[in-house]
């Protein structure tokens, strides 16, 4: 067992998938895509990703990149998966690692934009939102909060993160290319693991927008997401849920890719790429381990929006002085 329960608390998981499509990957590389494979989270890993959350009983949250509607095959998938019940959210519309340096009128464009045509393909206007890149900032709160955006998951205060993509980044610059990837403000390694209202930074409690950050372990705040669980492979992923142990709230957040390998079609991402040399049904055994550690152990699953509703009616019963600080 994960450890004592305190008394009328509810302990609740989230598997969250950012449907990030493959080019985006060789943005991060400062490459330019090739025409094969550029649909295979679509085409191949949304059905693995449904097979997984209905073995594991999860309903998924699908963090989606609106521009990628575009394609009636694309919307018609993400259509069946909010028809069996999954959340659909925003991931923006044009999945901008820079949205952090946009104007506010450009920020809009791609958060309204995301929503709008989330709305058109699936009839449900979604309400909530996670930034590309985890990269986010005051101003884009701003203008989630002026567009009625419910809670956001993007603030991630990992440091082997933050070094591991800043060290990324560098070593892509030293070899001539330019990533579109963007190093968030150190700052974010200040804010909070686990549910909290954002402030002013957002990285300070408040009375703002509800923020489910993505997860961290207890200790070290080494990052619990997909990447690391996959390469951990099933024991270690068991490992790093042991170090989640006692958490209210786990947010275990994957991408498409992280069922997805080399051989269906990301040859060419090989060389760049540690991930897409694992086989997939070793991440996808290892993604199950991870989840199932805290299904067994009696966490409640739920969408992020389930779980966002759940803090903001808290919230509401237990009013702290200066801003909340119900949540560690």
């Amino acid at each position: 067992m994960f450890g004592r329960r305190a008394k009328g608390t509810r302990y609740l998981f989230s598997l969250s998938v950012d449907l990030d499509e493959i080019p985006n990957y060789f943005k991060i590389h400062g490459l330019t895509a090739p025409d094969g494979a550029a649909t295979a989270v679509y085409d191949i890993a949304l059905d693995r990703l449904k097979g997984l959350a209905k073995g594991l009983g999860v309903p998924l949250t699908m963090f989606t990149v609106a521009s990628d509607l575009e394609r009636p095959e694309a919307a018609a998938k993400l259509r069946a998966c909010r028809e069996a019940g999954f959340e659909i959210a925003n991931h923006s519309l044009d999945h901008r690692y820079d949205l952090t340096r946009l104007t506010r009128d450009d920020m809009r464009a791609q958060i309204k934009g995301g929503a709008d045509a989330i709305e058109r393909a699936v009839g449900e206007r979604p309400v909530g939102f996670r930034a590309p890149g985890y990269t986010i900032n005051d101003d884009v709160f701003r203008v989630l909060a002026e567009e009625g955006i419910e809670y956001d998951s993007s603030v991630f205060p990992c440091p082997a993160y933050f070094a591991a993509k800043t060290a990324a980044i560098s070593m892509i610059a030293a070899r001539g290319r330019t990533s579109q990837s963007v190093v968030d403000t150190p700052f974010v390694l200040l804010a909070p693991t686990q549910p909290y209202k954002t402030g002013t930074p957002y990285y300070t409690r408040g009375g703002g927008m509800l923020e489910l950050p993505v997860q961290v372990t207890r200790g070290p705040k080494l990052p619990f997401i997909g990447t690391s669980v996959t390469a951990a492979g099933p024991r270690g992923a068991r490992a790093l849920a042991r170090m989640c142990k006692g958490l209210t709230f786990v947010n275990l957040e994957l991408h498409g890719i992280d069922v997805l390998d080399a051989s269906d079609g990301l040859e060419d991402l090989r060389a760049y790429q540690m991930d897409v040399r694992i086989p997939k049904q070793r991440k996808i055994d290892a993604i199950t381990e991870a989840c199932r550690a805290f299904l067994d152990d009696g966490y409640a699953p739920v969408t992020m929006r389930e779980a966002a509703d759940h803090y903001t009616k808290l919230y509401k019963m237990v009013p702290t002085a200066g801003g909340s600080r119900l949540f560690a």
